[in-house]
């Protein structure tokens, strides 16, 4: 499908105010539930407290300063994206979500700065426009646990020194391993960067535990929001369906969508328009929040992280019909598993395992399910290589995932290919 210039530049203003409308939902009902003192207060907590995995901002600063937060970082960048004048997608759209969940749980307004700084610098140094890399940089905000964690081991000014330093330092760094690493697993994991990160990530951790540093992990999980949150969501969800069959003429061809595998790139934007993609990502949204609620671990901000990663890759990857079977692998894995399937890494081993979207839509929804059920061993035993500080953990299993499992799936195809040729 192509598209003209008039039309994409209609659907990149589209998605522009539709990223300012969910950050003023954000900011509007944190002032809703807190006072302005209250989301004060608690917002500098979020900004001063670690934030390695797992670390709920809701039980950090409150309801209202997670959210706060959350809506300046998916508006800061949206601004960003504006000011490198990037035209807006599907992957623009997979990007601020990712932000805005990631905010709910890991990442806030002061520590993704320095990667930011250090994606720019990377820029200058290969002498081109920091427009090529202001995906990367603002995905590779994922290791910004990183930076609190190191910044710990001195005190006074030095502090912002050494946060500085470290996060720039990876922030420069991501961009080349990111391009190096969708080699690794041919477009298969939508979180690529998430797995470039791991990758660093363990060579930092490693590098720090042979100096006789360790990383200490944490399980901060907040209850008894889901009422509120759970209303919220679903308003914002149902708002998208509601757009995308106002935008789009033809909303009924929706199950179109579902023909692509998702394999990267797919940017259903620029293949399918605005309209069916809001419609994909309000229904992929609510396949999300459904699952939280019937395995009832509750509503908070890693599972609000997950629920917006799903719903915003929805406009670049992701579909019912490849996220689906995922989603079944993970819960089958549950029934032989330590491990119970309410449990919060086996729910975000479910949500954010949906970054193997792609296995199932090439290969199957047979595979899908293998995928599903490998990656929640796996990423419930990769996180202690980067410390917990990579907050995409998802992505890096994934990754190792795909590595493993694609090479099979091809070989065996082959195999059967081969045998039904020589019958």
């Amino acid at each position: 499908m192509s598209v003209s210039t008039p039309l994409r530049n209609r659907a990149s203003d589209t998605l522009f105010y539709s990223s300012i409308t969910l950050s003023a939902l954000m900011i509007g009902l944190a002032f809703l539930t807190d006072s302005p003192i209250q989301i004060f207060q608690g917002f500098i907590k979020i900004l001063i407290s670690p934030a390695g995995l797992i670390t709920d901002s809701i039980l950090i600063g409150g309801l209202g300063a997670a959210l706060f937060n959350a809506g300046l970082v998916l508006l800061y960048s949206t601004f960003l994206l504006k000011l490198v004048k990037v035209p807006f997608s599907g992957i623009s759209i997979a990007c601020l979500f990712l932000m805005a969940g990631f905010a709910m749980f890991g990442k806030d307004l002061w520590n993704i700065q320095p990667f930011i700084l250090g994606g720019w610098l990377y820029s200058r140094y290969k002498k081109e426009p920091f427009s090529h890399y202001i995906y990367t940089t603002l995905f590779g905000t994922t290791l910004s646990p990183m930076t609190a964690e190191a910044s710990s081991l001195v005190d006074g000014a030095a502090k912002i020194l050494v946060m500085l330093i470290v996060g720039v330092l990876i922030g420069f760094l991501i961009p080349p391993v990111a391009a190096f690493s969708v080699r690794a697993h041919q477009g298969y994991n939508l979180y690529n960067v998430g797995f470039a990160a791991g990758l660093l990530g363990m060579i930092f951790v490693s590098l720090s535990r042979s100096m006789g540093y360790e990383f200490k992990t944490s399980l901060k999980w907040s209850t008894g929001n889901d009422f509120i949150l759970g209303i919220w969501l679903a308003l914002i969800f149902t708002l998208l369906i509601v757009a995308g069959i106002f935008l789009e003429p033809n909303w009924k061809n929706y199950p179109h969508i579902m023909r692509h595998s998702g394999r990267l790139i797919a940017d259903f934007v620029l293949l399918d328009g605005v309209g069916i993609s809001f419609i994909n990502m309000g229904i992929v949204g609510f396949i999300g929040l459904l699952f939280v609620v019937a395995v009832g671990c509750g509503i908070n901000g890693p599972t609000i992280g997950g629920i917006f990663t799903m719903c915003g890759f929805a406009a670049f990857g992701k579909h019912p019909k490849n996220i689906l079977p995922i989603m079944a692998g993970v819960v089958l894995s549950s029934l032989v598993m330590i491990y119970d399937i309410n449990e919060p890494a086996v729910v975000l081993a479910a949500l954010f395992g949906t970054a193997l979207a792609p296995i199932a839509g090439q290969f199957g929804w047979h595979w899908g399910i293998v995928a599903g059920f490998i990656h929640a061993s796996v990423v419930l035993n990769v996180g202690g290589l980067h410390g917990w500080m990579n907050l995409y953990n998802n992505g890096f299993s994934a990754g190792l995932v795909c590595v493993v499992l694609v090479p099979l799936i091809e070989a065996m195809r082959t195999r059967s290919g081969n045998e039904r040729r020589n019958v």
